[in-house]
């Protein structure tokens, strides 16, 4: 994963330098500032920043991520796709089952390993989502699915209803999917790792 280095008067300049310099616009880019010299009596002062393409990032993921796959003794492809700016990589391997893991454990391990390599190469955060052959997706509908029962029993007999413990993924997709539903409201309880998702009738209006 290829960083570049560019200078200016200022951190502004220098950015303007990079966009030209790259053919890309600021979204697009990573920018880390390294350098500040001051100006003096014969010297001006110069800002350097480091850039990285984000697309290299994308694509730095994908590789540490075969590499990983391989050295675990996986035979897998990935397959990349990108919406509102975030990459989803696609496993499809001869182990699906024992690469997900127990509740997705195993998936959410490798998530882990690949983010905290990929902070320590560009020095911050980078979002992104790894998938093993839609398991997140179709979860996501089974969570959606069983809120929505769990709902309409709650709004009919007026008792609040604890559901199993569940990461904070799995919550955050409980809260959204009940977030306007006009009857029940939810929330969070217990401690960590143990937390789950009440939902609650809510008060005749």
């Amino acid at each position: 994963m290829e960083k570049h280095r560019f200078v200016g008067k200022t951190k502004e300049e220098a950015i303007e330098n990079a966009k030209i310099g790259l053919q890309e616009l600021e979204e697009n880019l990573i920018i880390k500032e390294t350098e500040v010299q001051k100006g003096g009596l014969f010297k001006s002062k110069k800002v350097e920043i480091e850039v990285i393409e984000k697309r290299e990032v994308v694509k730095e993921i994908k590789n540490y991520l075969s590499k990983l796959l391989k050295d675990l003794g996986f035979t897998a492809n990935i397959e990349v796709k990108t919406k509102d700016n975030i990459p989803t990589y696609t496993i499809y391997s001869d182990n699906d089952a024992l690469l997900i893991g127990k509740n997705g454990k195993n998936l959410q391990a490798l998530s882990t390993v690949v983010s905290q390599y990929i902070k320590k190469e560009i020095g911050e955060s980078y979002k992104f989502l790894i998938d093993i052959n839609s398991y997140k997706e179709k979860h996501e509908k089974q969570l959606v699915r069983l809120a929505k029962n769990v709902a309409k029993e709650v709004a009919t007999t007026k008792i609040e209803a604890k559901m199993d413990s569940m990461n904070s993924y799995e919550r955050r997709i409980i809260h959204n999917a009940l977030a306007n539903n006009k009857k029940v409201y939810t929330e969070s309880e217990g401690e960590e790792p143990n937390r789950y998702v009440v939902i609650k009738t809510k008060e005749d209006e």
